[in-house]
């Protein structure tokens, strides 16, 4: 099973984008989904989380305030927009599921199906 993310790439600092995850081996609504992010010599960051149903979503403190991740399970496709970026938003960024029941969280260790992984440099 793998997800698929898009939408990286190269942002200068004050830029937006937004991120997609899917997936075409597995229904997400029965998954609460997480995007992860990794900068070369850093452990692997949080940076948000959404539950099964879209509720009670959750960042990591360095993208409070400048992340929105929401999900439309009829297109079985979760996003993750970020705003007013910086350049250590600069990562690798992952996304993962975490098959229902569960709850949102942006502490990796939990999560079973991870994506390849998208390309984001700020500069």
């Amino acid at each position: 099973v793998q997800l698929v993310e898009s939408g990286g790439g190269s942002v200068q600092a004050g830029g937006s984008l937004r991120l997609s995850c899917t997936t075409s081996h597995l229904s997400i609504d029965s998954y609460c989904m997480a995007f992860f992010r990794e900068a070369p010599g850093n452990e692997r960051e949080g940076v948000a989380a959404i539950s099964s149903v879209g509720h009670d979503p959750v960042y990591g403190d360095s993208v409070k305030g400048r992340a929105i991740i929401s999900r439309d399970n009829a297109k079985n496709t979760v996003y993750l927009e970020m705003n007013n970026l910086k350049p250590d938003d600069t990562g690798m960024y992952t996304c993962a599921a975490l098959q229902a029941p569960c709850v949102a969280s942006v502490v990796p260790d939990q999560y079973e199906i991870w994506g390849q992984g998208t390309q984001v440099t700020v500069s």
